[in-house]
């Protein structure tokens, strides 16, 4: 049973940079996919970006060339680094993980909050 645990988050002004970082439990040794999802006040749950194993990537077009999703497998962490932050960025970050194969899996880590002030 693994655990995905996020990290980074916090208050940063519009303009500004933060980094954060999901660290698993224990290695996946399947293939897989790692993503950042947020939720904001009153709004669904939309994902942001993903990362395969292959290294195939994906962004929400609201946040292409401003933030990016990468892996760092040995040490079982995936990271998203997001520049030029605006308020409309503010919410709750989750990580996620999904395991394609039978019987397929995902697992969610508690969330970390990021607050971008005007």
């Amino acid at each position: 049973q693994v655990q995905l645990v996020e990290s980074g988050g916090g208050l940063v002004q519009a303009g500004g940079s933060l980094r954060l970082s999901c660290t698993l439990s224990r290695r996946i040794f399947s293939d897989n996919t790692m993503a950042w999802y947020r939720q904001a006040p009153g709004k669904e749950r939309e994902l942001v970006a993903s990362s395969t194993t292959g290294g195939t990537t994906k962004y929400a077009d609201s946040v292409k060339g401003r933030f990016t999703i990468s892996r760092d497998n040995a040490k079982n962490t995936v990271f998203l680094q997001m520049n030029r932050l605006s308020p409309e960025d503010t919410a709750v970050y989750y990580c996620n993980l999904y395991v394609p194969y039978a019987p397929p899996f995902s697992r969610w880590g508690q969330g970390t909050q990021v607050t971008v002030s005007s």
